[in-house]
């Protein structure tokens, strides 16, 4: 299919992995803004922004903030405070209380948890979606069966196993926290995303499906919760003449400026998931002939927004590759590779590709957190790891796997250009 004489050329134009697709329309609404001086927290471009998301996904309401992870933290907030009580000044919602949350995820969708005061304890990945394995989840029930709190991811935009996941809660009388940031206009069972938690989160940043530059937005089918945010969000201010605070509060509103190039992405959304959804597919058909496989979802089940193509090396054609807590090193073999290797072609042409995420349970700051696998077991040898060998199933991805070139922007002999650029990887 390609002629491998290492011969390729660099890209004048750097090719991102996933960046801004704007379209014209978008400026309107922010010289809306302009013109009528909403140029604050309020105005009629977070109106609207709360409509579509609220519209677009099923829920009844949508508090439009400034980003995805202040919607995860209100997210929190909520779910603390209706499970243990309004905490004391200087204590978080959920102080002291364990938090089943993702381990394969971006640390935003952990890091509120820690900021409410709670333990995270993350929930081992399986291979069928690269997400939460719900079979991991029910042993976790077992060793800390007082958990009232699940936060679960849909990684790159494939949604989890949430038939499996949202009967383990129920059993167990938990809520659950959706972090849709990444799979925003993916499905479950014809159901969007974002539909499935207790509180349900999206994200409009830079790199996401649709974009505001910033920006997102929690979504409930409580008015009584959707209002607590509106009042957490803007500093908790009281309904009084001057400036009264009952509440710590937040300065996490959206900016109206941000919700035009918002509103005016919406109307795209369908037309970046169709362009990402193609680009997922060439990449499947390119590499078909290759040791590889692009990340999975449930065909059943699930119909993701394609939001990064990924791939994963089999583990037999994986050359040897060891990675420090910043860098990584490798051994080529002929017929053989590895992220690393894979990674540093892409880059030489002028492309971003990307590691996948690395597992919470992994990370410096969450090392000494429960982690819980599908048998049961514990924390993963770091030492077997350093040596190459993966001792789970979140740390074996992210051994053998990457995020690939996947702006929607990117044409289909670029495209080929950079399958061409993984075939020499194994030549």
């Amino acid at each position: 299919m390609f002629i491998n004489n290492g011969d390729i050329k660099p890209f004048e134009k750097k090719l991102w992995l996933s960046s801004p697709t704007m379209h014209g329309s978008e400026i309107k609404y922010v010289q809306e803004a302009y013109e009528t001086n909403w140029m604050s927290t309020v105005g009629k471009n977070i109106d609207e922004v709360e409509r579509l998301a609220a519209a677009y996904i099923g829920r009844k309401y949508a508090v439009g903030l400034s980003c995805g992870t202040a919607a995860l933290h209100m997210a929190m907030k909520l779910a603390g405070e209706r499970l243990y009580g309004q905490p004391q000044i200087g204590h978080g919602a959920l102080e002291g209380h364990r938090v089943f949350c993702s381990d394969m995820t971006f640390d935003a969708t952990v890091n509120p948890v820690a900021y409410e005061g709670g333990i995270p304890v993350f929930i081992d990945t399986e291979y069928d979606t690269w997400n939460m394995n719900p079979k991991a989840l029910e042993k976790a029930f077992e060793i800390y069966p007082e958990v009232k709190l699940i936060v679960v991811a849909h990684l790159y935009g494939t949604p989890g196993k949430i038939d499996e996941i949202k009967a383990i809660a129920d059993k167990h009388s938990a809520l659950i926290i959706e972090d849709a940031a990444e799979s925003l206009g993916a499905t479950y069972k014809g159901i969007q995303t974002g539909m499935f938690g207790d509180y349900s989160c999206i994200s409009f940043n830079g790199n996401k499906i649709i974009t505001g530059s910033a920006g997102g937005c929690l979504l409930t089918d409580s008015l009584e919760d959707a209002n607590k945010v509106r009042k957490w969000s803007t500093q908790a201010r009281e309904n009084a003449p001057w400036y009264q605070h009952e509440e710590l509060g937040f300065n996490y509103r959206m900016s109206n400026v941000i919700a035009g190039v918002i509103r005016g992405q919406y109307e795209y959304l369908d037309e970046h998931i169709a362009q990402k959804k193609a680009i997922y597919e060439r990449y499947k058909e390119g590499f078909k002939d290759l040791p590889v496989k692009m990340n999975p979802f449930e065909k059943s089940k699930a119909v993701p927004n394609f939001w990064l193509s990924c791939l994963i090396i089999d583990k037999d054609a994986m050359c040897k590759q060891v990675r420090s807590e910043t860098e990584a090193v490798y051994i080529p073999e002929r017929g053989k590779s590895c992220p690393t290797e894979i990674l540093e072609a892409i880059s030489s042409i002028n492309a971003e590709g990307r590691p996948i995420w690395k597992p919470m349970h992994m990370q410096p700051i969450y090392r000494m957190n429960p982690f819980i696998t599908r048998d049961g077991s514990g924390r993963a040898k770091t030492n077997a790891y350093i040596a190459g060998e993966a001792t789970d199933v979140g740390m074996d991805i992210f051994s053998r796997g990457l995020c690939l070139p996947s702006d929607n922007k990117m044409t289909k002999n670029q495209q080929d250009v950079i399958i061409e650029k993984i075939y020499l990887c194994f030549s």
